[in-house]
C-alpha cells in the first residue's frame, strides 16, 4: 500500500488525484504545516527540502510532485495516465508536464512567498506583482495551446486524458485569488471544470475538505 504525505490543497493534490485515478490502495498521512511538521526531523529524513508531498512505496521514499506522479503512472500503465514511453505523444507529454512543474509552479511559489526574494514589505509586494504578471503570461500560453491543439481543449498533452491535465488543474486552482485567475480564460475554464468533474478528482477533493467554488474565490465573477 502506498502512503502519501499531504496537506490539503498543497502540491500533494495532484498525486492524490492520480492515486484515485489508478485505483491503488493508499493511505493519506496528514502533515501539519501549522505546527511546522514539514520541518521536523522525521519528515526531513523523508524529504530534506521540507516540502510536501512525499510518497512511500515500499522501501522507496519519493519526493517532488512531478516525479511522484510519473512514478505512479509508470507503475500503473493500465490506467492510461501517460502516453507510451518513446512515443511522440510521450515527448509532448513530458514537455507540458515539465512546463507546469518547472515554469508555472515555480513562478506560483514566487507569487505565494515573495518575501523570500525581498528585503522588506515593499520589495515583497513588487516581487508578488511581477510574479502574478508572469503567471498570467504562462496561463495565456496554455490557453492558446488548449484553443489550438485539435481536441477542442479537452486535453493538454495529446489526444487523451493524462496526469498533465491533473497537474494543470491543481496549479490553476492556486491562481483563484489572482486578479485574473486561470478560470477567467474560456478554454482553461472548460478544461479545469471537466477535470474537476471526474469522480476520482471529486473523491480527492472530498478527502482533503476542498469545496466549491474550486477555481475562484467565493463571490468572484471571474468566470
Amino acid at each position: 500500500m502506498y502512503q502519501l504525505y499531504y496537506h490539503p490543497g498543497n502540491a500533494s493534490l495532484a498525486p492524490h488525484a492520480v492515486l484515485e485515478e489508478i485505483g491503488a490502495e493508499y493511505e493519506l498521512v496528514f502533515v501539519d504545516r501549522a505546527h511546522d511538521q514539514h520541518k521536523s526531523a522525521p519528515y526531513l529524513k523523508l524529504n530534506p527540502s521540507g516540502r510536501i508531498p512525499v510518497l512511500i512505496d515500499g522501501d522507496l521514499a519519493l519526493f517532488e510532485t512531478a516525479a511522484i506522479c510519473l512514478h505512479l503512472a509508470d507503475r500503473h500503465p493500465e490506467a492510461g495516465l501517460a502516453p507510451a514511453p518513446g512515443s511522440t505523444a510521450r515527448a509532448h507529454f513530458y514537455k507540458w508536464l515539465m512546463y507546469l512543474a518547472t515554469t508555472l509552479q515555480t513562478e506560483l511559489i514566487t507569487y505565494f512567498y515573495p518575501e523570500r526574494l525581498a528585503d522588506d514589505a515593499a520589495g515583497a509586494a513588487q516581487v508578488k506583482r511581477h510574479a502574478e504578471e508572469r503567471v498570467g503570461g504562462m496561463l495565456d500560453i496554455i490557453e492558446a495551446e488548449l484553443a489550438g491543439n485539435g481536441n477542442g481543449g479537452a486535453f493538454l498533452a495529446g489526444d487523451a486524458y493524462s496526469l498533465a491535465d491533473i497537474y494543470l488543474m491543481m496549479l490553476c486552482r492556486w491562481t483563484r485569488g489572482m486578479a485574473r485567475p486561470a478560470a477567467a480564460r474560456p478554454h482553461l475554464a472548460r478544461h479545469i471544470d471537466q477535470v474537476a468533474a471526474r469522480p476520482a478528482i471529486r473523491r480527492s477533493f472530498a478527502a482533503e475538505g476542498i469545496e466549491p467554488p474550486y477555481f475562484t474565490l467565493p463571490g468572484s465573477a471571474a468566470k
